[in-house]
């Protein structure tokens, strides 16, 4: 049985096999339909995005499919950049660049120390029909500056207070506690026991 990863982030690829490993599924990946438009993401929430996303990509390949939408929220911000994570300062911005204005943001109040979390929804769709569907968190605050080479996105700015670290310096046990990571452990563990019948 094969499972579409509809994203073509390559570090969340990585990161999403790994915490897969070892369901009875052949992962793909949107590399194979190269001329697929990506859908626009106009979604309030993480899980309007992440179910718009995988039933989009599920009617478009016809695999059963698997879509997420996370990002980043900052309390002192109201929630910013939410759903815009990724656009946030642009779609071309690098992620220094988001660094900066967020700290930019955050300065003037004196609340660069804020509450923040970091959310991930995704859903899992067959056909028309979304099969799964979840929500993984992990709560911790803005660092004082951006720590630390591993990870990726905002990790280096996202302190976990239970590490003492940002995700970014946590290496390998970023896996256990993060937003990504608690959805798609409960992602695998709903495939270890599901056998979707193949649409005729």
């Amino acid at each position: 049985m094969r499972l579409l990863l509809a994203t073509t982030n390559r570090d969340k690829i990585r990161e999403i096999r790994q915490l897969l490993a070892p369901v009875p599924y052949d992962l793909i990946t949107l590399d194979a339909w190269p001329d697929l438009a990506a859908p626009e993401e106009s979604g309030r929430t993480f899980e309007e995005n992440a179910r718009a996303k995988a039933l989009y990509y599920a009617a478009a390949t016809g695999e059963l499919t698997v879509a997420e939408d996370s990002g980043l929220e900052i309390d002192a911000l109201g929630g910013a950049p939410g759903v815009e994570s990724a656009r946030y300062g642009g779609v071309n911005a690098t992620y220094p660049e988001k660094f900066a204005l967020i700290y930019d943001a955050l300065r003037p109040a004196g609340t660069t120390g804020s509450a923040a979390r970091f959310v991930c929804a995704l859903a899992l769709v067959r056909g028309n029909r979304v099969l799964f569907e979840t929500r993984g968190t992990v709560e911790g605050r803005i660092a004082p500056e951006p720590r630390g080479a591993g990870g990726f996105g905002y990790d280096p700015i996202f302190f976990y207070p239970p590490y003492g670290q940002t995700l970014a310096e946590a290496g390998d046990r970023k896996a256990a506690v993060s937003h990504r990571g608690e959805a798609f452990r409960a992602l695998r563990t709903f495939l270890e026991s599901f056998r979707p019948v193949r649409p005729t």
